[in-house]
């Protein structure tokens, strides 16, 4: 059975996500800004790099590689046109998070931005161990109302399919399951989203504990 991210058009995600009413495009681009600047790493992976967005906030003087992991090749492909400037340091691979685990290839920075919702904590947690980052930074999804996780616009039933794949994800299980594969969180930043949902940004370093910074 195929995944359901493999039937959806990039270019309705994309418009579905910039929406002013959404905004989780922009949101996340200049999240992925900061995350890319906030550790002292030459490696990354973004999982679920879909078209690339925040791409263009590879320093390339700082990354020697980046890996951009997706299950839809179309995204793949757009990603890699789009970015072809980063060609020296950008890996795209397609591959299925919950079955190719031991496929993930290592590096120093994991960036998971609403990905974990599709993937599940077994999943996600299967994936960090097979990586061994130093850092692992993600971006989860906070609803007011958990029956209304996709954002309402005029794109709303493009997304119905994803009923079958998500995983509702809260804080403090994420937190839990980081801890038991020793990644505690040592940072964590909330941003407002227009329609009364927050990105929530936590991050996490491996055999280290911290004070968690907040803002």
């Amino acid at each position: 059975m195929a995944n359901p991210w493999e039937e959806i058009s990039l270019d309705i995600y994309e418009k579905h996500m910039r929406l002013d009413s959404v905004r989780q495009l922009q949101t996340m681009n200049a999240m992925m800004k900061e995350q890319f600047a906030a550790y002292p790493v030459e490696s990354a992976m973004i999982l679920g790099v879909a078209g690339g967005n925040g791409l263009e906030h590879i320093n390339t003087q700082k990354y020697r590689t980046v890996y951009g992991i997706d299950i839809n090749r179309d995204y793949l492909r757009i990603a890699s046109e789009r970015f072809a400037a980063l060609s020296a340091v950008l890996r795209c691979m397609r591959l299925d998070l919950v079955h190719d685990a031991e496929k993930i290839p290592q590096a120093q920075l994991v960036i998971a931005n609403l990905l974990i919702e599709y993937i599940g904590y077994d999943a996600f947690r299967n994936v960090i161990l097979q990586s061994s980052p130093a850092y692992v930074s993600t971006a989860i999804q906070l609803n007011a109302n958990a029956t209304e996780w996709v954002s309402d616009s005029p794109y709303l039933h493009a997304f119905d399919s994803l009923d079958a794949v998500h995983h509702p994800i809260d804080e403090n299980t994420l937190i839990a399951t980081m801890t038991e594969i020793e990644y505690p969180l040592i940072f964590r930043a909330a941003k407002p989203l227009p329609n009364g949902k927050v990105l929530l940004r936590m991050d996490f370093q491996r055999l280290r504990n911290q004070t968690v910074a907040v803002d």
